[in-house]
């Protein structure tokens, strides 16, 4: 790791020769026997920027990564905006995704990629139904495929609307309502223009015509400010973003349009449900849609474009989705409909599986998996996904009231250094998941065709085992931290009453979820700080976290498509997904 605070640590420890591996020396003590305290800009790594006051600089690198056309150079200054992220201790990795679910065996052709993403038009049941029976989650934030941000409504945005890409069973994008796309040369500013021909006749769900206009239309109101929306600076690399996008469609089957620079990754944008056709008439038919632009969508019967369409909603409970006749590929849809029970209580997710309720769940509860495992069920499912689950600090949370930007960087760096992530992975997540060391996740495309990180060892901003492999000296590196923060400690090695920790963990329901909190609270008490552990509703969690409304959060990011911009840019200022509120000093106006 490229912190250096190991070589400082030998200068900051008690008097007493700490058992902190072969290369600690002697601390250095005043005349007084007083202990010397570092400075906590000495502790931080050089990549260190102010990520309130000084997030200007990570947003321009941002903007910078987009618009180089050096793929080699691109790279380099992708592993420089994860140094800067990394250095401030507000994202908190704590392994790499895998994603576990349950189908029943008489199941066959729902298919789900790295990003999280199940499609069910191709399913196949052999019980003689053609009525799929599904959990996904609990009450969707979001239908509008331009305002989701989670991956539940991703997946019913891809079961309930189509783009101009899509991707196959083999995790591939391929054509949906496009039939094929060029690119022009790179003109003297380095921008580009892309040509889609979209495929002729296609239709919304009411029967009315869909064409490259309606791309243009939701395209614009996607990158529009006044819509909010969250995955709206996944528009940025378009000339004119945000509000005079340069999107045009030329005549009823052909769209075109102009990036800042070329972009490898755009057939995967194509497939992200933020660049999915919704339709204006319906849109602005809801009474409120300028200042509700989600509004349109938030009962049954809403016009759609995809193998399925939503008929029946009752609100946090279940939800009716039918096969879509107006749908390009309709003949290919193999089930009539689908339920969606609506819940987030694991528990009682697992017993209606089991008492054959449901045909597929997409969470298990901790307690059973072990079960599972060791019987080998075959209907518990462990596939690859690609993206890190971590915890998040809200950097202008009142837990750093009073301290400097460094000080409050060592604060959450301790934090960071106490959990013990094996624990974490063996105990709670049980299927093989992999300690994280960094934000990035293994196995990630570099975007110049080789991989980001390789090895969970490779390009590792903390030793992930350190708390397990030499405990003593974590501890002991975790006081550095908090000293150098203005925090005192007892002579039991724990905060000193004088300068206490109390903070509140923000998570929503799921006992995966609330069985990390619990095992981090227990590390963090190692140090005697202090933490309760806050459960809301899914909803509510989703606002909470997105309003800064916390201390110190649960989060997890699955790629939206393979290339680690996509990590790096959810935190620019103005992003909807930067969670940690960097750049949002007060005041701040997006």
């Amino acid at each position: 790791m490229k912190k250096f605070l190991a070589l400082l640590l030998v200068a900051i420890m008690a008097l007493t020769v700490a058992a902190c591996g072969p290369t600690e020396e002697p601390t250095n003590v005043s005349d007084g026997d007083v202990e010397e305290i570092p400075a906590a800009a000495d502790l931080l790594d050089d990549a260190f920027i102010d990520p309130i006051n000084g997030w200007s600089v990570y947003d321009e690198l941002i903007a910078q990564i987009k618009a180089e056309t050096d793929y080699a150079k691109r790279t380099e200054l992708m592993h420089q905006a994860e140094d800067i992220l990394m250095s401030n201790g507000c994202v908190i990795p704590l392994y790499y995704y895998n994603d576990i679910y349950m189908e029943k065996d008489y199941v066959s052709g729902m298919y789900s990629n790295l990003f999280g993403y199940k499609f069910f038009q191709n399913v196949v049941l052999a019980n003689d139904s053609d009525t799929l029976r599904i959990n996904l989650a609990s009450e969707p934030d979001y239908l509008d495929p331009a305002l989701n941000s989670s991956v539940d409504g991703a997946c019913l945005a891809v079961n309930s609307f189509a783009g101009l890409y899509t991707y196959d069973a083999e995790g591939n994008t391929v054509p949906d309502l496009a039939v094929d796309y060029t690119v022009s040369e790179p003109a003297e500013d380095g921008s580009v223009t892309f040509t889609v021909n979209l495929k002729e006749d296609l239709m919304w769900s009411d029967g009315s015509a869909l064409t490259a206009a309606d791309f243009e239309y939701s395209w614009k109101r996607a990158a529009a400010e006044a819509t909010a929306s969250d995955y709206g600076y996944m528009f940025s690399t378009f000339v004119g973003y945000p509000n005079e996008l340069a999107v045009t469609a030329l005549d009823d089957t052909t769209l075109e349009f102009s990036l800042t620079a070329p972009c490898a990754y755009m057939e995967g944008l194509m497939a992200f449900p933020t660049f999915f056709p919704v339709p204006q008439a319906a849109v602005e038919a809801y009474e409120d849609w300028e200042v509700s632009p989600g509004g349109w969508c938030t009962e049954a019967g809403f016009v759609s474009n995809g193998p399925f369409v939503c008929t029946a909603w009752e609100h946090d409970v279940s939800m009716t989705y039918e096969k879509n006749p107006y749908y390009h590929n309709a003949d290919s849809v193999t089930v009539e409909t689908i339920e969606f029970m609506l819940s987030a209580d694991d528990t009682a997710i697992y017993a209606a599986y089991n008492a054959g309720d449901v045909d597929i769940i997409d969470t298990v509860p901790t307690d059973e998996i072990q079960n599972l495992l060791a019987t080998e069920n075959k209907e518990f499912k462990i596939i690859d996904n690609l993206g890190t689950y971590y915890v998040a600090f809200n950097a202008n949370s009142e837990l750093f009231a009073g301290k400097t930007p460094e000080e409050a960087a060592c604060m959450r760096l301790a934090f960071n250094i106490l959990i013990d992530r094996d624990y974490i992975c063996e105990n709670v997540g049980q299927t093989g998941q992999v300690a994280a060391s960094s934000y990035i996740p293994l196995g990630m495309a570099d975007g110049n065709g080789g991989i980001f990180k390789e090895t969970a060892e490779a390009n590792s901003y903390y030793d992930v085992y350190g708390i397990n492999n030499d405990k003593e000296a974590t501890l002991e590196k975790a006081r550095t931290y908090l000293k150098a923060a203005g925090f005192k400690f007892g002579e039991d090695g724990k905060l000193s009453a004088e300068t206490p920790i109390v903070i509140e963990y923000l998570t929503n329901d799921g006992t995966g979820h609330v069985a990390a909190a619990e095992s981090m609270q227990q590390d963090f008490a190692e140090l005697g700080i202090s933490m309760s552990i806050q459960q809301v509703e899914w909803n509510t969690f989703l606002e909470e976290r997105k309003n800064g409304n916390f201390d110190i959060a649960r989060e997890g990011w699955l790629a939206d498509f393979d290339d680690p911009i996509n990590m790096l840019e959810m935190f620019a200022t103005s992003s909807g997904n930067n969670d940690c509120q960097f750049g949002r000093y007060e005041g701040w106006d997006a």
